[in-house]
């Protein structure tokens, strides 16, 4: 028994030896990582504003910047990998990545490089390809725009030589963002590893690789070669820029007055936004992303009561009561219009929100109308609550139809052929000024405070649902009153000209801007489709 002991004895000598020494060791590596941290937050308190850059004098100068932290002004990339395993993956993938997000607290900005990899991992494992490039085109853009440091970026846009972006985020997410927003001419970032090819391309969620600082350093000379980047923008929020953007010219620090700090306006953006995807319509960080959690169950409540309320109640009884749901219905200059030919109903010409347009302007002039569709999911049909009829892009066809519809009553439709959620309305199709001189324009608007309710490339029959979620909602409806009968075609205006008149109309009562743009664009960019539901065929067929 005293071998045993002595061999016992021994083994717990060691163990608490080896933990003495690993805590040592573990003490000097953190004094030597904070020590490092702060010789470069001193070395990058040195930089001088970017408020201070002058580009008078240079002729054509390169630039070269991280993208989190410096031409973004937040710091945490989380938010949009957390739109990502949203948009892309679902609300499970986005719950698991909540989750997951109290180890990144632990880990912290030391171990920022091991969050960064777990954060990818969850985000892009068992993404098709073709998934995360539409997130990538369709979703991300908003949120970077909405969140471009406008310091930066105008020194960023005044640089007319090379411009590269460095990042440790994954290339995929942000390469079409750099180079069709803002003009990027190189963009090095962590490249994913995949699996299979063509439409079953899929990510394993592993970096190959990576972007260290060792790596950003080495991508800068090998880009620029010999010659230096004239200007190198660096943050706070990336303490190690000093050692790969050391070899810049001149180097300038973004983020050294906090409070000066802001986003662009909308109006200074590279280039017009009006179109993006995606149901989310707030910047999902922790928190926010939290309560969007605890909210679905009350969110789903507030869907059934709300949708029972249309379908259920009288358009005068279901005005009085659907706002005390929360759902905002604000309805101005309700017209009396006058009939300018024999038909019997009136075409109310709307700009396209949502699916429930037809359904609000029904409740405003209290009375059923009948909607005209150019494609509309065979779920939405069925569980509309008012009339629906689907053209068939057939111009004669469609033109007996809408005007049969007109001898039986009022008519709305939507020339833009989609939603549009940005102040831009869409290019108006001009059949409906041949068929009708009787007509009322209808300006509408809305505001969401949680979840957009209209997708292109998801499914179409939850956009009502997802609407009828949000905390808030809010519509707005402008009746314009009746079309001067000098206005319409019967006065001898082409059907473009009454068209664009109506167009401009509604644009100058929302304040919003038109332009040629059509559904066919909108889709092409979005789902990478024409946007067409097609009709199921018979089954006699």
């Amino acid at each position: 028994m005293v071998f045993p002991m002595a061999l016992l004895k021994i083994a717990a000598h060691w163990l608490r030896s080896g933990s003495r020494e690993a805590k040592k060791l573990k003490s000097y590596t953190q004094l030597l990582h904070r020590t490092s941290s702060f010789r470069s937050l001193q070395v990058l308190s040195l930089c001088p504003s970017v408020a201070k850059c002058s580009l008078e004098g240079r002729e054509s100068p390169s630039i070269a910047c991280d993208f989190q932290s410096t031409l973004l002004t937040t710091r945490s990339f989380f938010p949009f990998f957390m739109l990502l395993a949203f948009e892309g993956g679902g609300l499970l993938r986005a719950l698991l990545l909540l989750l997951s997000y109290p180890i990144f607290l632990v880990l912290g900005h030391n171990h920022h490089v091991l969050s960064l990899r777990i954060m990818t991992f969850i985000s892009f494992c068992g993404l098709r390809k073709k998934d995360v490039d539409l997130v990538a085109r369709a979703v991300l853009p908003k949120f970077f725009l909405e969140n471009l440091d406008a310091r930066a970026y105008q020194v960023w846009a005044s640089c007319k030589g090379k411009k590269v972006v460095v990042t440790g985020a994954p290339r995929v997410m942000v390469e079409w963002f750099l180079k069709d927003y803002l003009g990027a001419n190189e963009v090095a970032g962590a490249e994913m590893k995949v699996v299979g090819a063509g439409a079953w391309c899929f990510f394993t969620g592993l970096i190959d690789g990576g972007l260290g600082v060792a790596s950003k350093h080495k991508v800068i000379r090998d880009i620029f070669s010999e010659a230096k980047p004239d200007i190198g923008l660096v943050s706070f929020g990336n303490p190690h820029d000093h050692i790969f953007l050391s070899n810049c010219k001149q180097t300038y620090l973004v983020n050294k007055e906090k409070s000066d700090r802001a986003t662009l306006p909308r109006e200074k953006y590279p280039k017009p936004l009006i179109f993006h995807d995606g149901r989310l319509a707030f910047l999902p960080t922790p928190a926010s992303v939290l309560a969007l959690f605890l909210w679905l169950p009350f969110g789903l409540f507030l869907f059934f009561i709300r949708a029972a309320i249309g379908h259920l109640l009288p358009y005068k009884l279901a005005k009085v009561i659907v706002p005390l749901t929360g759902l905002r219905l604000r309805i101005d200059g309700l017209p009396l219009p006058t009939t300018h030919s024999n038909q019997k109903g009136v075409l109310y010409v709307c700009n396209h929100r949502t699916l429930l347009d037809p359904l609000f302007v029904g409740t405003a002039i209290n009375r059923p109308l009948t909607a005209v569709t150019y494609s509309l999911s065979p779920i939405s049909e069925l569980l509309s609550p008012i009339k629906t009829a689907r053209l068939s892009r057939d111009r004669k066809l469609d033109a007996a139809k809408i005007t049969k519809l007109l001898n039986e009553g009022d008519l709305v439709v939507c020339p833009e052929g989609t939603t549009c959620r940005e102040p831009y309305l869409l290019r108006f199709s001009a059949l409906f000024a041949e068929l009708s001189d009787n007509m009322v324009p209808v300006a509408i608007d809305t505001n969401v405070d949680m979840f957009y309710g209209t997708t292109a490339s998801g499914f179409k029959f939850l956009d009502p649902v997802f609407f009828l979620m949000n905390p808030m909602p809010e519509y707005v409806l402008r009746f314009l009153g009746p079309v001067p009968a000098e206005m319409t075609c019967a006065a001898g205006r082409t059907a473009m000209e009454v068209a664009n008149g109506i167009q401009k109309k509604l644009a100058d009562a929302l304040g919003f801007e038109c332009t040629s743009l059509t559904r066919k664009d909108k889709y092409l960019m979005l789902a990478g489709n024409e946007g067409i539901v097609e009709q199921r065929k018979s089954r006699r067929s």
